[in-house]
């Protein structure tokens, strides 16, 4: 039996695939003072930005898909084992510069936690496997750069 706080979850995904793509469908589904929080990256996102990663994901891998493998409804607290999953065919912005797409599959391992008040979405919180993500996208680590500065941090 689908519960209201379930099926306001399922419409987040939903609006968040790459088909279909509906940010402000996305966004609708928040409560007003409502949060998304990226809990890998430390980002927070409220009010006009609480779309801003369904767009990042919907850039980088237009085909964006989320393969929901178990979903915990407990009262109106919503936790999802889940995997991202979609083709690197769009940039992928960083500090450094632009890493043009590979085309690589994405396979991303995912755990959501939801908060729903009122029937709206409170609380987002996303973790996403980042390391197993840059790897994908071809990111490696700099361990030489690391070792080299920190040669020159005093002990």
């Amino acid at each position: 039996m689908s519960t209201n706080a379930e099926a306001v979850v399922r419409a987040a995904y939903h609006a968040a695939e790459g088909s279909i793509l509906d940010v402000q469908g996305f966004m609708d589904l928040f409560a007003e003072d409502g949060v998304l929080n990226n809990i890998v990256a430390g980002e927070s996102y409220r009010g006009e930005h609480l779309g801003d990663l369904v767009v990042f994901m919907g850039t980088l891998a237009p085909d964006v898909h989320r393969e929901l493998h178990r979903f915990h409804v407990m009262g109106d607290i919503v936790a999802v084992e889940l995997t991202i999953e979609g083709t690197f065919t769009g940039p992928f912005e960083t500090p450094a510069g632009t890493i043009r797409p590979t085309g690589a599959k994405l396979s991303i391992p995912t755990a959501d936690f939801w908060y729903i008040e009122d029937g709206k979405i409170k609380e987002f919180n996303c973790y996403v496997g980042l390391s197993v993500m840059l790897a994908q996208l071809g990111v490696q680590p700099d361990f030489a750069a690391t070792v080299t500065a920190s040669a020159h941090v005093p002990s």
